[in-house]
């Protein structure tokens, strides 16, 4: 099984590099790094988005959590695609008729404020490290749980790779590295669970049996079955998606606000078709693997259902499409990160988006190394809480009510 793996997760990693390198023609200017040169067509915008959204968290951790948990999990899922919606009818083509290249730098703009960018700016990392070093120990998991091998070399190979991608062109190579996985990450984790369900007879599975609601109630808002905590999760994961800064920034990435529109579009198809895939793993998880821990049901489920060469060869394949969820997300949060701290540190430019990059890079690692896989599911909560608590309402406020101040936002910032 290590051969296959290693096998999988160098070609992934090797794949993302190459094609994140040879995209970009035009890397010195600051639009270049920061937004892709605002020339990305719509479809490949969207896929890039639905990568961002896919993410390890999205592969493993949901569908471990409706292994074990049931049902209510698939709340989660429904409630970050809501988000799409609610950036295409609040912010897109206001958002993108601004002429901002960052959300620090929109901040700024819209209140007349130099000190309000720095402030955002901080936020920002605190949400963007979140999620880098719940990514990094996706990594680690996937390389101690099927190799044996130490987690810090899963988190040394995605750290390389996410560098050597984002240096390479900024926003312009990011884009190409993630629309080009998000199909890699479709074909590799429905045809891997087509196959185990064929294997598995395709008998029906009771999603909701009685043992299979044993913990619901310790995760935020699952162990309330009604319509109001139904509506707080809906409510609470849309929120979050939208302030996310990793995925508002694609809006800045097309020619204009109609494009930006139908890259939402486009998000919204691709999301829907890859929403089969946690409901899947998560009733065969349930059936063939649910002693095993939440984020780790996926990659053990091909082994226990496939004894022998097959069952490994599938186990390779689903540790790639686990580094390219992991990788896309990343190097994503990379970037949107780093472009917003080097825009608030001048001379803002090509090598202070690469010296931000670095050090943010190097933050996340030794976060990571002073945390424990564990923390991983409430670092990504906690992302997606500031981000509905904090970039939401000044996104939306600062679109459409004329009196918000900056002293408003800044208050506001710090309550939430």
């Amino acid at each position: 099984m290590t051969v296959a793996v290693l096998t999988g997760i160098a070609f992934v990693v090797v794949l993302g590099v190459m094609v994140g390198a040879a995209r970009p023609r035009r890397s010195s200017g600051l639009a270049d790094f920061h937004v892709a040169a605002r020339q990305v067509p719509p479809w490949w915008n969207g896929a890039a988005m639905s990568s961002e959204v896919t993410s390890a968290a999205a592969c493993l951790g949901t569908a471990g959590l409706i292994a074990t948990h049931g049902g209510p999990m698939l709340w989660y899922p429904v409630g970050a695609a809501a988000g799409f919606v609610v950036i295409l009818a609040l912010v897109v083509a206001p958002l993108r008729r601004s002429g901002t290249y960052t959300l620090p730098d929109f901040a700024g703009w819209r209140l007349r404020s130099a000190r309000l960018r720095p402030f955002t700016a901080c936020f920002l990392l605190v949400i963007g490290l979140a999620f880098m070093v719940a990514q990094l120990h996706a990594a680690g998991i996937v390389v101690r749980l099927l190799t044996g091998l130490p987690p810090w070399l899963g988190w040394a190979a995605v750290g390389a790779a996410t560098l050597g991608v984002a240096l390479a062109g900024g926003l312009g190579s990011v884009t190409s590295l993630q629309a080009s996985q998000f199909w890699l990450k479709l074909v590799v984790f429905l045809g891997v669970g087509a196959i185990c369900w064929w294997m598995s007879g395709a008998r029906p599975v009771a999603l909701f049996e009685g043992s299979y609601r044993v913990g619901v109630a310790g995760l935020a808002g699952a162990g309330d079955p009604s319509l109001p905590g139904v509506l707080a999760v809906l409510l609470a994961c849309a929120l979050g998606t939208m302030g996310l800064p990793h995925v508002i920034v694609r809006v800045y990435t097309n020619r204009d606000a109609r494009g930006a529109r139908r890259s939402i579009v486009a998000a919204q198809v691709m999301l829907a078709v890859f929403s089969v895939v946690p409901p899947l793993y998560g009733v065969l998880g349930h059936r063939h693997a649910r002693d095993a821990a939440a984020d780790e049901i996926v990659l053990l489920l091909p082994a226990r259902m496939l004894p022998g060469a097959a069952g490994e060869v599938l186990t390779g394949v689903l540790a790639a499409g686990a580094f390219a969820a992991l990788l896309a997300t990343m190097v994503a949060v990379l970037v949107a990160v780093g472009g917003a701290v080097s825009a608030c540190v001048p001379p803002a430019g090509a090598r202070s988006f690469r010296a931000a990059v670095t050090l943010v890079l190097l933050a996340a690692l030794a976060l990571t190394a002073a945390s424990t896989p564990r923390e991983s599911v409430a670092l990504v909560v906690v992302g997606f809480t500031l981000s509905a608590a904090t970039f939401c309402p000044m996104l939306v406020l600062g679109i459409w009510w004329r009196r918000l101040t900056d002293a408003g936002v800044a208050a506001g910032f710090t309550l939430g």
